[in-house]
């Protein structure tokens, strides 16, 4: 019980200082500081869980990811190549909202946890003119990447979902693939209200001619889906390609460099990974776990709130899946595969709706979007994901499916 009331008590002090606009990597940071005094962790383990999360490969790939993608965004918006995309997605694309969307359901394709931040700048550019606000620009971007996260085995979470239980992965996906349908739903009907009518098509003509405007973003793409390079390494690629293609000076690309070397995004991963390494090493997420286990708790419950919990406390698929699947295989018919199925998507849902979820830090970030009110998007969003996942499992157990 104490080990809950710590945890609730430190996302409360996350929260109350995101609502005062405080920059998100000194948030995180000060939230393991505080971590670290609650679970009395020693001087040294806590320099040894910072020492770990700085020098962790998924710390130095998410820094050089997000520091390309800022050169990529700079380069792209120098010589308009984002202005053209949007010129040829909105030809080929009928409904506002199809265009809109587009970006970030692609990018979303992508397993990277900075691509919302490749994305964001598209999501403005797609809505230049509209009477939208930051906080549902935000919500866009942020909840329409995320759809793949339940079907594309492309995600370390799924794959390791698939490794722990057994399952082929194929058995997953498909169990899952009502929860990505519902995200997707959902999201049409919580965003884009009354923006249809504004929509000005553009011809075909001026569509396919701007059509290229697409290789460096399919570029990347290929290179992670097709060739399973690294996110980071298919954008630093991409981004010598753009160099090269576009001439830039030596003064200019001192220039680019300059501006992807940003202390508030070098305080924002810093922050993240520490948080999360503190996190683990405290024992904060495995003791919450042994307590409700030794709860008593009928076993749905369980199946909800341990991964549950979990991910809204790590923000990662990786982290909830890792945390909790091994202890939820060890409960009586934990392995069967709805239980898997519907862990699962309890475990996503706890990350969609957490606070460190860096592409949510992300998206909000850049649309300068307040908190709450992109929660009142995603709060009702994950409410009906969270009401298919619950009739599926109620279904399949009592063999009407």
């Amino acid at each position: 019980m104490l080990d809950l009331l710590k945890i609730l008590f430190t996302l409360a002090f996350l929260v109350a200082l995101l609502r005062k606009k405080m920059q998100v990597g000194y948030v995180l940071l000060l939230g393991a500081l505080l971590l670290a005094v609650m679970y009395l962790m020693p001087p040294m383990a806590v320099l040894s869980a910072i020492g770990g999360a700085l020098k962790n490969t998924e710390t130095v790939k998410l820094a050089v990811a997000l520091t390309a993608i800022r050169g990529f965004e700079l380069v792209t918006r120098e010589n308009d190549v984002m202005s053209r995309m949007m010129l040829a997605a909105k030809g080929m694309l009928r409904g506002r909202k199809a265009f809109i969307i587009s970006m970030p359901v692609l990018i979303g394709m992508l397993p990277s946890i900075g691509g919302a931040y490749f994305s964001a700048p598209m999501v403005e550019e797609s809505t230049k003119g509209l009477a939208m606000k930051p906080d549902e620009k935000g919500f866009i971007n942020y909840w329409f990447r995320h759809p793949w996260e339940y079907i594309l085995p492309l995600y370390p979470g799924l794959v390791l979902a698939a490794a722990l239980t057994g399952y082929d992965i194929r058995s997953i996906i498909l169990s899952n693939l009502p929860y990505s349908i519902t995200i997707m739903l959902a999201g049409f009907i919580f965003s884009m209200r009354g923006h249809m009518k504004e929509h000005v098509p553009v011809g075909r003509k001026t569509a396919i001619k701007n059509l290229p405007s697409f290789i460096p973003v399919l570029s990347v793409l290929v290179l992670v889906m097709a060739f399973g390079l690294g996110l980071h390494w298919a954008l630093l690629a991409g981004l010598a390609g753009l160099v090269l293609y576009f001439r830039y000076t030596p003064r200019g690309i001192i220039r680019i460099f300059k501006h992807c070397l940003q202390p508030d995004v070098i305080f924002l991963i810093a922050g993240a990974m520490i948080f999360q390494e503190v996190m683990k090493d405290s024992g904060a997420v495995a003791n919450l776990s042994r307590f409700f286990e030794s709860t008593g708790i009928p076993l749905m419950p369980l199946l909800f709130v341990l991964p549950f919990v979990s991910g809204l406390l790590t923000g990662l698929s990786v982290g909830f899946v890792s945390a909790t699947f091994p202890l939820i295989l060890s409960l009586p018919a934990g392995r069967a595969l709805p239980n898997v199925s519907f862990a699962y998507a309890s475990g996503f849902l706890g990350v969609l709706l957490s606070p460190v979820h860096v592409c949510f830090i992300l998206s909000r970030e850049y649309f300068k979007a307040d908190m709450w009110a992109m929660y009142k998007k995603i709060l009702p969003a994950a409410g009906m994901v969270f009401a298919v996942a619950v009739t599926e499992h109620l279904l399949v157990m009592h063999g009407v499916l």
